[in-house]
């Protein structure tokens, strides 16, 4: 009997098939696609939010010192005349940042090298580069996604049938995050 399903198709096409699906389903919640793609794609989704919740408090707070340029109300750098050069001016702040404990590091880094990266486009503001942003799966996952399932043991996903396919009649399916 087969660990897994071999979708019609050879094994780095399958592997970048189930990563990109992955990732949309994660990214978006749901998505649609077919029995047999779902089936594969609830083992990958569920172990990557069974990883999160595990790990999801394992991190410390620190308080560290950063120096900044500082910036006039146009969003310049302000600079300033020292010895007859002209030398930007920093400025110190206190910042509070997470620091993964190495467990959840780990976990981050297994995310990461699975996922593919998402970078978000406002709507309003298509077509320009300087308005994307990168999203962070991996921190999508601990900080929104794991405290919702925390108590719950499995069972993050949800296959729901919605009928047969015009075109070759696969039974298409929507594979949800519960």
């Amino acid at each position: 009997m087969a660990k897994y399903r071999k979708l019609g198709r050879t094994s780095n096409q399958r592997k970048a098939l189930l990563r990109n699906q992955v990732t949309n389903l994660l990214y978006n919640g749901k998505i649609r696609t077919t029995e047999a793609k779902a089936k594969e794609i609830r083992k990958i989704a569920e172990s990557f939010i069974a990883l999160a919740v595990r790990e999801k408090d394992n991190f410390e707070t620190v308080t560290v010192e950063a120096k900044v340029a500082k910036k006039d109300e146009n969003g310049k750098r302000v600079k300033e005349v020292v010895d007859g050069k002209k030398v930007t001016v920093y400025e110190t702040v206190s910042k509070e940042i997470k620091k993964d404990m190495p467990s959840r590091l780990h976990a981050r880094r297994q995310m990461l090298s699975y996922l593919y990266p998402v970078t978000e486009v406002p709507t309003e503001l298509a077509k320009k580069k300087a308005n994307t942003k990168k999203v962070d799966l991996a921190d999508k996952l601990f900080e929104e996604i794991a405290p919702k399932y925390v108590g719950r043991n499995g069972g993050y996903t949800r296959i729901v049938k919605i009928g047969q396919r015009k075109g070759d009649g696969a039974m298409e399916v929507i594979i949800e995050l519960v």
